[in-house]
């Protein structure tokens, strides 16, 4: 059935108000379908670099100069480039210091970046308020501390909510992004040279499932850069590590291995078999370690845009 709930979204509080671009879809809703409607009714202009942010979902702090830099080069990287940024679009953990450093950013305002949060509809702090076709809807920004739901991040300009009816839980909006991102992947930019859109994916700390999130970005045909954002804890870091102390071919020495399976253990709270099981993902990554790189992410994403703009 078609949607209910679109319109546009105004945030409450924080002192000014934010207005933002709002749909809620069904999970599997074709990736064409999505991206005519983000070009045509949304009207984007199609981007010429996708900056896919994938982290840590529960709150962490990070070190005040890590924050700066990684704020300071997403923007960058986005403005110089004419970037999309994907992220999971709620404020908590990674998606909370990507809204902070586009809240910097509109505070200077310097230009309207787009920020597309995807997220799953069952996990949205008042959702109801949302309901409603071609509707305007006010929007608190507080959240419960009780719930087990998020807000959505304020900084953010478009939402695409997945719905697939379940309610509190992760997930229906996994499949979908990977496909609305592959499919603008696909998407010739540059009809001279046949050029698609160049996409990164952006890591920041991150539990065991952010190492799957990097697997896959790099057997993607063709294979996806990532960009590790080093230092900011558990996913990143224990990537970072692989990344450093492993050969071309994904191997590593056995002194090395222990102490990574150590800190695999302690990071996630994983029985040793668990740890094995990771680990293994690990070195399969590492067989495409030209591809991943470590470090703030300005120079690293806008030389990646470069390249593929050859």
């Amino acid at each position: 059935m078609p949607t209910d709930a679109y319109g546009i979204v105004e945030f409450q509080g924080g002192g000014h108000s934010n207005k933002a671009l709002y749909i809620r879809v069904s999970y599997d809703s074709k990736p064409d379908n999505l991206l005519h409607l983000m070009v045509k009714d949304w009207q984007l202009e199609l981007p010429t670099l996708l900056i896919s942010v994938h982290g840590g979902l529960q709150n962490f702090e990070m070190q005040p100069k890590l924050k700066q830099v990684f704020g300071k080069g997403l923007i960058k990287a986005a403005m110089t480039t004419g970037a999309w940024i994907f992220t999971g679009g709620v404020s908590t953990g990674v998606i909370r210091h990507v809204g902070d450093a586009l809240k910097d950013h509109s505070s200077k305002s310097r230009g309207k970046i787009c920020a597309i949060g995807i997220a799953p509809w069952g996990i949205v702090e008042n959702r109801e308020d949302l309901i409603g076709r071609d509707v305007t809807r006010a929007y608190q920004t507080m959240s419960n501390p009780l719930s087990k739901l998020c807000v959505l991040n304020s900084s953010h300009s478009h939402f695409i909510l997945a719905d697939n009816g379940t309610l509190g839980k992760y997930g229906a909006e996994v499949k979908l992004r990977r496909q609305l991102e592959k499919h603008i992947s696909l998407q010739k930019i540059n009809t001279r040279l046949g050029q698609g859109v160049p996409v990164v994916c952006l890591i920041v700390e991150g539990g065991p499932n952010v190492i799957s999130v990097v697997l896959e970005s790099l057997r993607e045909d063709p294979p996806v850069p990532v960009v590790i954002c080093d230092g900011s804890g558990r996913a990143s870091d224990i990537v970072s590590f692989a990344h450093k102390y492993s050969e071309e071919s994904g191997v590593i020495s056995d002194s090395l291995r222990d102490q990574l399976l150590v800190t695999i253990q302690k990071t996630f709270n994983y029985s040793r078999s668990q740890s094995h099981q990771l680990f293994i993902m690990l070195m399969e990554c590492m067989k495409k370690k030209e591809l991943v790189s470590k470090g703030a992410c300005t120079s690293r994403v806008t030389a990646l845009y470069v390249q593929g703009q050859k």
